[in-house]
């Protein structure tokens, strides 16, 4: 159990989990460059003893594997999954009393210790004194990557009606006035929004703080999706066996604990251009209006440490987060959902495109004809919780006698696609909400959804190979199996959705005229028919975040009755839009340089690349 980050660091070193660089790294692209050769490398954390421009050091890769991550949570682990569970399903202390008896004492210890004073040693410092890391060349300057981003609710103020989360946070670029302001991005369906909407309406400025390291606990629970009622205050004390420690200076909440804290506020209908950033889903967002944070004061605390991580095309170290918190939440969405087993948001996608689901079907046990009847009013609970509502794409069934798994992507695919009635189970939500980093839609946060619900028995055998039928096409070539079922044709640039129209029209009367494709109920049209096919990420990370089912989604012999929509074999357009972000290109000229620290007699030396 860990007072504070260096401690963190001291364990994980002791028993050989970290490595020291002690050459000078440049925070522009360098740091990153090197964070991401590690993750590749599953190596270890890394910590930058002489970042170029800062006094202060910086780590990284902290939690680039469960296992690490598990490691460092090791006293507490079982202990929190029982709180979180207990919360999800209270019936449970009823029902077996004596194993959690500590439960609840353990959660007791957990909640938050006021001090009074402040905490001591801490010294006043400047944005410009910190590691200003770029990660990727496009950026629009340097970024906080693992904040812990902290207001309190206007109407009930109080570190228990407080919101703790990690919003990314622009420290310099674009228009911001160094050392006075920074950006806040902050998605839809964030708690700091509420916050902020209510001092909006007393027209007050939302005092913020945003707190850097301390106790690695802190950290993950700035994500953790929490049940109702367990603030992530209660459960960073929780995770970290050691109750979480706070003070007020000026009227803001500090953390003890913290290596750094930021304080400020955001001012009703102030905004400034915010981005680029490369992000999650393997692309840049863009330059955008968000809340500007006027600085009030920055403070560090004695050989403080900055911990940071790089965000790009998964898997990244923020894929590992999501296995922490689906292990720690478990059937938590069983509970708030009933009838849903489980739902598996596809890291290869960028999480919130695509989610793989299983459900149930108890209305009509007594019918000949399977199909979906309650997975229909499943999906609709689905999509309209918490950022599950962001999802673009939702594929779910009801499990028989054979036994799924949604994080075996292929296999669950593939059954849903030897059992789905094209002309019956598409049902599709248009003009409304996305994720805020998803340019595959309309506008910013706007775009479609659908449901793809397949149940029964199996319908049809899916082609292993390319059918003859897609061979020679007019304008369409390179023909790909990706996966039993599935074939990928390669295309000409997308210029305009009228030319795609047209192209596509000419295509499935074409395929139709062959009857081309039997066994074939998904087709997906993309840039590079070689790069789809060459693993399941590529198909999966292509498909789903380069396309926006309303506008990319056609079909062989397609129709519309009863305005609802229906085809023989589903294309996907998944080619490269003019309106979509940029992919993330990692700068060649520093992928060359940092080649130095893995040399020998370099830090990394030891480091085994992949």
């Amino acid at each position: 159990m860990y007072r504070n980050l260096e401690e963190c660091i001291i364990d994980l070193e002791q028993n050989g989990h970290l490595v020291r660089i002690k050459e000078e790294v440049d925070p522009y692209l360098e740091m990153a460059a090197i964070h991401l050769k590690v993750y590749e490398a599953g190596g270890p954390a890394l910590l930058f003893e002489k970042v170029k421009g800062s006094k202060f050091r910086a780590v990284s890769n902290l939690f680039g594997t469960v296992e690490r991550s598990k490691f460092i949570f090791r006293h507490t682990w079982e202990a929190a999954k029982n709180i979180v569970a207990l919360r999800s399903d209270p019936m449970q202390a009823l029902k077996h009393p004596l194993k959690h008896t500590g439960t609840g004492l353990a959660a007791l210890k957990a909640l938050p210790m006021k001090t009074s004073g402040g905490p001591a040693a801490l010294q006043e410092i400047r944005i410009s004194d910190l590691p200003l890391i770029q990660h990727w060349p496009m950026d629009g300057g340097a970024f906080i990557t693992l904040p812990q981003v902290y207001s309190e609710d206007p109407d009930k103020p109080g570190i228990m009606n407080s919101n703790l989360g990690m919003y990314r946070v622009q420290l310099s670029g674009n228009e911001y006035e160094l050392d006075q302001e920074i950006g806040l991005h902050y998605q839809i369906h964030r708690g700091i929004g509420v916050h902020q909407s209510k001092a909006v309406k007393k027209g007050e400025p939302l005092k913020v703080s945003i707190f850097v390291g301390g106790p690695p606990a802190h950290t993950l629970s700035a994500v953790m999706p929490l049940p109702e009622g367990l603030s992530e205050m209660t459960f960073a004390g929780l995770l970290a066996g050691r109750r979480f420690r706070y003070s007020y200076v000026d009227g803001y909440c500090i953390s003890n604990d913290a290596d750094f804290v930021i304080t400020g506020e955001i001012y009703p209908g102030q905004t400034k251009p915010e981005g680029p950033f490369g992000d999650h889903l393997g692309y840049y967002s863009l330059t955008h209006e968000f809340p500007l944070m006027r600085i009030h004061k920055v403070f560090a605390k004695p050989n403080a440490v900055w911990p940071f991580t790089v965000v790009g095309r998964p898997p990244q170290e923020d894929t590992s987060f999501g296995e922490l918190i689906h292990e720690l939440t478990g059937d938590a969405i069983s509970q708030e959902i009933p009838g849903v087993r489980e739902v598996h948001a596809v890291d290869a996608a960028g999480v919130h495109p695509l989610l793989f689901a299983i459900g149930s079907e108890r209305y009509t046990p007594y019918q000949q004809v399977k199909q979906p009847t309650e997975l229909l009013t499943l999906a609709n609970r689905i999509l309209g919780t918490g950022q599950l509502s962001l999802a673009k794409y939702l594929f779910i069934t009801a499990e028989e006698e054979q036994p799924l798994d949604t994080h075996k992507e292929a296999e669950f695919l593939a059954y849903i696609l030897e059992r789905i009635d094209l002309r019956r189970d598409l049902h599709f939500y248009t003009n409304t909400t996305i994720d805020t980093l998803d340019y595959s839609g309309t506008g910013l946060n706007y775009g479609s959804k659908v449901v793809i619900a397949a149940y029964g028995d199996k319908k049809r055998e899916l082609c292993r190979q390319v059918p003859e039928g897609f061979r020679d096409l007019r304008d369409f070539g390179h023909p790909e199996l990706v996966m039993p079922g599935v074939v990928a044709l390669q295309g000409p640039a997308f210029h305009s959705y009228e030319d795609a129209g047209q192209q596509l029209e000419a295509l499935t009367a074409e395929l139709a005229a062959r009857g081309a494709a039997e066994g074939c109920p998904m087709i997906i049209l993309c840039d590079d028919s070689s790069f789809l096919r060459a693993d399941l990420s590529n198909f999966l990370w292509v498909t789903f975040t380069r396309s926006n089912p309303s506008h990319d989604i056609y079909g062989v012999n397609s129709e519309v009755r009863y305005k609802h929509w229906g085809c023989d074999s589903l294309i996907i357009d998944a080619r490269t839009k003019p309106h979509q972000a940029p992919p993330l290109i990692p700068d060649p000229d520093v992928e060359k340089n940092i080649g130095r620290f893995f040399a020998q007699g370099g830090s990394l030396a030891g480091v085994k690349l992949r």
